[in-house]
């Protein structure tokens, strides 16, 4: 995501500024320009006109950035991030495990980080190593969608949505009031959680239903081609909207969280067998089927936006 080549940047952009809140942190620093981190970018410049966004990732995604006026200033090296109040790592999972490590020779002030990685076990145990002058605390933004990548970012984007947190052990409490407080503006519900439960409970309500979409999508396009899909209605484009999530991300949220992905696909392997061997008779169908609306009674509601 970095590229070694050094920008002719910092520059500071001009944009539209708005009237918003007094800002939680003066300096912002933004790693990774993608959907998440795009649309947090968007949002602080809103809200915060006096705060400094700072971007970092490659030139190709920070011009496109400063020309959406996402951030203020832009950098392909994290020295930038030197006089950063809170740093904000929004690669992909296994990537900001690694960005972790190179932290202490780039930010020179005490600083928080967090990051919005969906695992969360792996990077709170990195960050164990981070030096004092640093706070961590996990981040999880459940805003995400279908597709990715910073032409899809806007700064409604968590409105409504779960912001989740998991601090290291009982340290961190003012960082994670902040934190709280910067998701609070940008229109999240900020929850604090343990890493471990994090990990299980985001295994079936995230990950297994992203698995399962990009699976039946495939089995369904190799079967029926092109010209049977243009048969389709509603709703298998309903069922298989996360189909159109990029692998990247996936696959270190695959490899970070395997010990709860692998056994949320057994179940469900179970349960497809399960439907499989009844299908003569429709008794095992039925019972999955009450099951299934009533536990899909008990869904929050989707954002109208």
């Amino acid at each position: 995501m970095i590229a070694d080549k050094r920008l002719d940047l910092p520059v500071i952009q001009p944009g539209r500024r708005v009237e918003g809140q007094p800002p939680v942190f003066a300096k912002i620093g933004i790693v990774g320009l993608g959907l998440i981190g795009g649309s947090i970018a968007l949002a602080a410049r809103q809200i915060w006109p006096g705060s400094l966004v700072i971007g970092v990732d490659n030139k190709d995604v920070l011009e496109t950035a400063m020309r959406l006026h996402a951030i203020d200033v832009a950098a392909d090296d994290l020295i930038v991030l030197a006089e950063a109040d809170v740093v904000i790592l929004a690669a992909p999972a296994q990537q900001n495990i690694a960005l972790l490590g190179d932290l202490d020779e780039n930010v020179r002030q005490p600083a928080i980080v967090t990051d919005t990685s969906g695992t969360k076990r792996a990077i709170v145990d990195a960050a164990r190593g981070l030096p004092p002058r640093f706070t961590f605390v996990g981040g999880h933004p459940l805003g995400g969608a279908a597709r990715a990548g910073l032409e899809h970012a806007r700064a409604d984007l968590f409105t409504g949505r779960p912001w989740l947190f998991t601090p290291i052990g009982d340290a961190g409490g003012a960082a994670v009031e902040k934190l709280s407080a910067f998701a609070r503006a940008l229109g999240a519900e900020p929850h604090v959680m343990d890493p471990a439960a994090h990990d299980r409970i985001l295994g079936y309500i995230s990950h297994l239903p992203q698995l399962t979409a990009s699976a039946l999508m495939q089995v369904v396009g190799d079967a029926v081609g092109e010209s049977g899909l243009a048969l389709a209605g509603r709703g298998l484009a309903d069922t298989t909207r996360l189909a159109s999530s990029p692998p990247e991300i996936w696959r270190d949220i695959a490899a970070t969280n395997a010990d709860h992905i692998g056994p949320a696909l057994d179940a469900l392997i179970a349960v497809l067998q399960d439907l499989r061997r009844d299908l003569p008779d429709g008794d095992r169908l039925a019972q999955i089927f009450m099951s299934a609306v009533r536990w899909r009674g008990t869904l929050p509601k989707p954002p109208t936006s």
